[in-house]
């Protein structure tokens, strides 16, 4: 490693790649990034987090980690760490461009005896293609002239500081070198390291999201039934786990994210037939329209004003990838409600949205004046705090509370229903 100034670069410095590289550097590693994005660099480099993760404030504000925007310093490095995005296209198809770009931004700036760590979630057989492409296109072999290996992140958004150091580190390589490269890496971070080979290592991450995916969409699923057929689900689920031992029922909600929301497609663009990870797809998909549909049974919408909390994909974060809120937003929209509100305290004002333009964002404490109806589209810390004066200001304002944060037990239900707990 004498030879190179430093001991790795993280090529995409979002949500994955930068609490990574800050780990490594406080570790006693020297790290850099590479990031195409201007705003994102330029907060980075100023010494400050861009988006919500706890533990790392104090470890970007030493501006240790530089972040660069071209590939000039990759002849510098001993280690390339890719974590770029890895989309689902609409036709259930992974989206390898940002790989595919990054790896022609590498071709002429790679170096004999450097290692390259595939990290982003990827399709079976791309850590494949990654080696057959370094050796097409940059007549470099993978195990003599350069190591290659995929080692999988498997964090909880919010809890990357800890859990970068309490994980075991999966690690899938194919010849003798790329281990013993990946080994030195990774063990700076964490003792416990599990070696297998690439595709194995690539279905490990698959399968632990999906599995999730899966788990979560028959919750989504007992809730239709249930509420179809006049019960509460999570009375059910209540009943149904206590004191038993061997299941566990989690409770429904608005499943999204970068993760959970594509990488069931990562599998099922290999086969031809139906499977249960396109119905747990379907399933997810129906819930913003389920809880407005079945929230119309009640009471309607139509000149009403509607409030929804949260706007993120999951609770206590800033990340609105993937998030299921915009579309019940649309599928409130098309009930023609009189005004709508939509409240995040983890957001900024304006909210920003791709798809549904800039939003209002409103103060909870404004949002829920005089409101009719509350949509708890994610459990953020502090929505049950604020729901529980409604039980005498506004008890007949309806709530459809598919995370349960008032703890009462039930989806749909006015407000009145909370004065016992409050």
């Amino acid at each position: 490693m004498a030879s190179f100034e430093y001991d790795l670069c993280i090529i995409g410095t979002g949500h994955v790649g930068l609490p990574l590289g800050l780990s490594f550097i406080e570790a006693g590693l020297t790290a850099v990034g590479i990031d195409r994005d201007a705003p994102l660099r330029e907060t980075i480099n100023s010494g400050k987090m861009p988006f919500y993760e706890p533990g790392y404030d104090a470890l970007i504000a030493t501006q240790k980690f530089q972040v660069y925007d071209n590939f000039d310093i990759i002849k510098k490095v001993q280690n390339i760490i890719i974590t770029v995005g890895t989309p689902l296209n609409n036709h259930i198809e992974t989206d390898l461009r940002q790989i595919q770009q990054v790896l022609e931004s590498l071709s002429n700036q790679l170096t004999a005896g450097q290692f390259i760590c595939l990290r982003s979630t990827v399709a079976p057989k791309t850590t494949r293609f990654v080696r057959r492409w370094i050796k097409h296109h940059a007549s470099l072999k993978v195990g003599k002239d350069i190591m290659l290996a995929f080692c999988p992140e498997r964090l909880v958004e919010g809890n990357a500081y800890q859990e970068l150091r309490s994980l075991p580190q999966i690690i899938g390589t194919e010849d003798k070198k790329s281990r013993k490269m990946a080994k030195s890496l990774f063990e700076v971070l964490t003792s416990e390291l599990l070696f297998t080979n690439y595709i194995t290592a690539e279905l490990v991450k698959l399968s632990n999201n999906i599995t999730r995916y899966v788990h979560f969409a028959l919750s989504n699923q007992l809730a239709l039934v249930a509420d179809d057929l006049g019960a509460d689900i999570y009375e059910i689920i209540e009943l149904a786990n206590y004191n038993y031992p061997r299941n566990h029922i989690t409770q429904p909600g608005l499943t999204g994210g970068t993760c959970l929301r594509k990488d069931f497609g990562m599998i099922n663009e290999k086969v031809p037939y139906s499977d249960m990870f396109l119905s747990a797809w379907k399933i997810h998909e129906y819930m913003p329209n389920f809880l407005v549909q079945h929230f119309l049974k009640r009471t309607k919408i139509r000149n009403k004003v509607v409030a929804v909390l949260g706007y993120t994909f999951k609770a206590d974060t800033d990340d609105m990838r993937d998030s299921l809120t915009p579309k019940l937003y649309r599928y409130i929209l098309r009930e023609l409600p009189l005004e709508v509100r939509i409240s995040d305290h983890y957001l900024p004002n304006p909210i920003k949205d791709e798809h549904n333009g800039e939003l209002r964002n409103w103060p909870i404490e404004k949002a829920l004046v005089n409101v009719d109806c509350i949509f708890v589209a994610i459990n953020h810390t502090g929505y049950r705090e604020a729901l529980y004066p409604l039980a005498k200001k506004s008890p007949n304002t309806w709530i459809v509370d598919i995370w349960n944060v008032s703890q009462i037990n039930k989806i749909f239900y006015q407000a009145s229903a909370l004065k016992a707990l409050s």
